[in-house]
């Protein structure tokens, strides 16, 4: 009875989002107290479940989501994307302005969200096709892969950050995981799989959207830039390689322990950043303070859905489903991993948002670490990889790739659906390889 309740109320979500365009977080808040209720709990258990769940998942996570989206603002405000871009380009040239665009996408998805990242590269892009003489997609889908990947392979990424936090996984693990899946992922659905688009002879859509366009003393230097967006990463890899390679006692572990815990990285990331893409590079301290307070507006909705992901988790944990699903698991020989991807990709499949389907796999199927002693950092980038699969007309982000590329449904089917499908495959590819390699 307790795994039909949960099917029932993942259809109801599924109901209240696509039919009904029910706000993902109120949609995530309303089924986890009717499942709550429907498991034997009572309203008042369900309240203090509900806020439980909010506080433990946000308590991790806040401070990270907010610095990130202080980073990512500095980063595209102040000229440095910019700048990373163009003199990647200019270094390449035209025969690898792929690659470049690939590279750009890394660094610059590293350090902002997906929708940001994309709205911001691709007037890049259209200069880069307008100069070079290229075909839109075979320029852009590298810089869209890479920009992707990172996005659901990558903490400290909102998604794979939270799954993290709701695994028990080590970050700087998952980080250091995810960058090995990372690259021949990027590398086959970007610069390999766009060698198949050349057919697709698309112009730039005129007046979508004219960003402002830096001049060369505007921006800061290329090393300053790029320094400022990945120094997180730095720090969360150094640590997780101190972790992995030396004793507990050892005080240089213990300093990059401290300094590559996410939320610390990425404050001191917001720091240098205020000041070496701010302050050095001419501008005032109260407008780049107003670049940090504007970011923040963009990611509240971001912040709620992953709180109500954190909520119908807890609701399940609180009424005994957790346990009764680990029971269930002790007998099965289905891979954790696998099981993990399939949730995630059927959630993703009918509810078009990756955010939402990678946090209610993680509430459905935490129980299962436990039981089955599986690898939580494996756990986390194989939800993420099921999260991305077979994006469709119900996904935002569908319609964000067909709006820029200039493209009919039945084109961005066959090429943006198609690339995180590939994504997908090949991030379960790399778990199931990873995981027998390392266990």
């Amino acid at each position: 009875m307790p795994i039909t309740i949960i099917a029932i109320g993942v259809i109801l979500l599924l109901v209240l989002m696509i039919v009904f365009k029910v706000n993902g977080f109120i949609a995530l808040i309303f089924v986890s107290a009717v499942v709550g209720v429907a498991e034997g709990m009572t309203p008042l258990a369900v309240i203090a479940s509900i806020q439980k769940g909010v506080g433990g998942t946000l308590g991790g996570l806040a401070l990270i989501l907010g610095f990130g989206a202080m980073l990512g603002k500095l980063v595209s405000d102040t000229g440095a994307a910019q700048r990373v871009a163009t003199t990647l380009i200019a270094a390449f040239g035209k025969q690898r302005v792929q690659w470049a665009l690939m590279v750009t996408g890394l660094v610059v998805g590293l350090a902002m969200f997906y929708e940001i990242g994309f709205v911001l590269l691709l007037p890049l892009v259209f200069t880069v096709v307008a100069a070079a003489r290229l075909p839109l997609l075979y320029v852009g889908v590298p810089m869209v892969a890479a920009l992707s990947v990172t996005h659901c392979f990558l903490p400290p990424h909102p998604g794979p950050t939270a799954i993290a936090i709701i695994f028990g996984a080590n970050l700087g693990t998952t980080l250091l995981y995810g960058m090995i899946i990372t690259i021949p992922t990027v590398i086959i659905a970007g610069p390999v799989f766009s060698k198949f688009l050349k057919n697709f002879e698309k112009s730039p859509p005129e007046g979508l959207y004219n960003p402002k366009v830096f001049e060369d003393h505007e921006m800061p230097g290329f090393w300053t830039s790029i320094f400022a967006a990945v120094i997180p990463v730095i720090l969360m890899a150094v640590a997780a390689v101190f972790e992995l390679t030396t004793p507990k006692e050892n005080v240089l572990r213990q300093f990059f322990e401290f300094v590559g815990n996410p939320a610390v990285a990425l404050f001191i990331a917001v720091v240098i950043a205020v000041f070496t893409l701010g302050l050095r590079n001419g501008r005032k301290m109260d407008e780049v303070m107003e670049m940090c307070s504007s970011s923040i507006g963009a990611i509240a909705m971001i912040v709620f859905i992953i709180a109500g992901g954190g909520a119908f988790k807890q609701v399940l944990v609180d009424s005994g489903v957790g346990d009764y699903i680990a029971n269930m698991m002790k007998g099965s020989s289905l891979s954790p991993l696998l099981m993990c991807w399939t949730v995630a990709a059927m959630l993703r499949i009918a509810l078009g948002s990756a955010t939402v389907a990678a946090i209610t796999t993680a509430g459905i199927v935490t129980p299962i670490i436990a039981i089955t002693h599986a690898d939580p950092a494996l756990m986390v980038l194989a939800v993420g990889s099921g999260s991305v699969i077979a994006s469709h007309v119900n996904d935002p982000g569908f319609w964000l790739f067909k709006g820029y590329f200039n493209l009919s449904v039945t084109e961005t089917l066959k090429t943006w659906t198609v690339m995180e499908t590939l994504i997908s495959f090949l991030g379960l590819a790399g778990v199931l390889i990873l995981n027998a390699i390392i266990h």
